[in-house]
């Protein structure tokens, strides 16, 4: 028995030496990496879920280009007005340059076969370079209109309406989406039915002639100031919002019998903690996916509302109103210095808006690769 011990007690230590070298070196490592400032898991950087999409979406050259047009369309839009002399009163040449040069009269007496006397005046005018159609120069990049306003500054301006249009609207259909469309997934029942019925009877109307029914309204009660553009926000809001609740909605039915929101539920959180904290957090990225695309397709409407020259009030600079000069022969064919600018700035912010909002859809996808 005593020589069974001493085996076991020699091949012990035999281990416990064999296996001291090997912990000061860890030791050592360690110490080491501590002087340097490192550990272990800071050589692996652990990306968050955040980043991660930035990640993607910066890595998408489309992404990129449609990011930086906003960018600079919202640069010229915004801030270019403020270098303009003509922007403090909506593009308008002052008076004093628009006045036609009137020669006063020169008078002249002639005499005629029956000897009578007569007095004549002749009358010359200069009309003054400003207010020449399409006349291009270094003070007016793209020329003046009949009424003597500078197109590059009404272009400024233009699309600063025309962008806030598209942003006030789509900020306020997806409150009321987000509201109705959260109630309705998550309660079901009556309640989902009566959301999804107003749904689908706003899906079924026209919008068109709506607004044109609207148009022809605010005409007949002599309403041409910038409240024609308030009601315009209106009736988008109105029959805009009703996508983006039938989405909220497909989502929240999906998520709320997932195994965390029974969690949630067994936790007696209340009902609205349970929808916005847990739910629509969830949402999210569908849903800045959806209004991406949607600012493009709100500033086409409002283009093509202008372009028809419905809504928009009387001497108001939208990019809509602008290309409305296309509809004139002699400026179609004339002047494309008046409606070719607003189109190519038209079809720029929707071209842009559309490569964010499928740059996001794939950085916002979990299947994409890391």
């Amino acid at each position: 028995m005593e020589k069974k011990k001493d085996l076991v007690e020699e091949t012990l230590e035999e281990t416990l030496d064999s296996v001291a070298p090997t912990a000061e070196t860890a030791e050592e490592t360690l110490s080491e990496e501590e002087l340097h400032g490192e550990s272990l898991t800071d050589r692996v950087k652990v990306l968050s879920p955040g980043q991660m999409v930035m990640k993607r979406f910066f890595r998408s050259k489309l992404s990129m280009v449609g990011l930086v047009t906003i960018i600079v369309l919202f640069l010229f839009s915004f801030i270019g007005p403020l270098f303009s002399p003509w922007a403090g009163n909506d593009g308008k040449v002052p008076d004093t340059e628009n006045i036609k040069n009137i020669m006063l009269p020169i008078e002249i007496e002639y005499v005629t076969e029956d000897g009578e006397v007569y007095t004549a005046y002749t009358i010359t005018e200069s009309t003054p370079t400003v207010n020449k159609e399409g006349d291009i120069s270094f003070d007016h990049w793209l020329g003046t209109d009949e009424n003597g306003w500078d197109l590059f500054t009404r272009l400024m301006l233009g699309g600063r309406i025309s962008l806030t249009i598209g942003f006030i609207v789509i900020f306020l259909e997806t409150i009321i989406g987000v509201c109705l469309g959260g109630l309705a997934g998550y309660f079901g029942g009556w309640v989902d039915q009566l959301i999804m019925r107003i749904v689908d009877i706003l899906s079924c109307i026209p919008t068109l002639p709506i607004m044109l029914i609207l148009s022809a309204t605010l005409t007949a009660y002599e309403i041409y100031d910038i409240t024609r553009l308030y009601y315009l926000m209106i009736i988008l809001t109105l029959f805009g919002w009703a996508g983006i609740a039938r989405l909220v909605r497909g989502q929240i039915l999906s998520l709320r019998e997932q195994e965390f929101m029974l969690a949630a539920k067994c936790s007696g959180l209340s009902t609205g903690r349970k929808i916005f904290k847990h739910l629509l957090p969830n949402v999210l990225p569908q849903l800045i996916v959806s209004m991406t695309l949607g600012l493009g397709s709100i500033i086409l409407t409002e283009a093509t509302l202008g372009y028809l020259g419905l809504v928009a009030p009387l001497g108001t600079a939208t990019w809509g109103a602008m290309i409305n000069y296309a509809t004139k022969d002699r400026y179609l064919t004339g002047f494309p210095n008046f409606w070719v600018p607003p189109g190519i700035c038209i079809t720029l912010a929707i071209l842009a808006f559309n490569f964010v909002g499928d740059g996001l859809r794939d950085a916002f996808d979990p299947k994409m690769k890391r």
